[in-house]
């Protein structure tokens, strides 16, 4: 079987205790976001927030460890550091957290 090219970081460590700060997730999501010109943030499809079985989790593409091992190698300690669940994607679509839920 071949590794998935995505990887999902749950905020669940794994004793199963809650990870805090709670919005952990949103905080490394934003170091590799940009900023377009309409000045709202763009996550970056190597690591963004998203809902996986009514949980938020941090989905990381492993082309990261290409195109920046620095950010790659900095998401993978923190998880193992605090002990978080890390697993395969094995979902059939993505579906990542809506950007902007403000009404207008």
């Amino acid at each position: 079987m071949q590794d998935s090219d995505v990887m999902v970081i749950r905020g669940v460590r794994e004793d199963g205790r809650k990870f805090r700060p709670s919005d952990w997730i949103e905080r490394i999501s934003a170091t590799l976001a940009t900023f377009g010109s309409d000045g709202r943030l763009s996550y970056s499809r190597a690591a963004q927030p998203c809902i996986v079985d009514g949980e938020k989790c941090l989905v990381v593409q492993r082309g990261l460890a290409v195109t920046d091992p620095q950010a790659y190698e900095f998401i993978m300690e923190f998880a193992r550091s605090n002990g978080l669940c890390i697993i395969e994607d094995r979902r059939r679509e993505n579906r990542p957290v809506a950007h902007d839920r403000r009404r207008r």
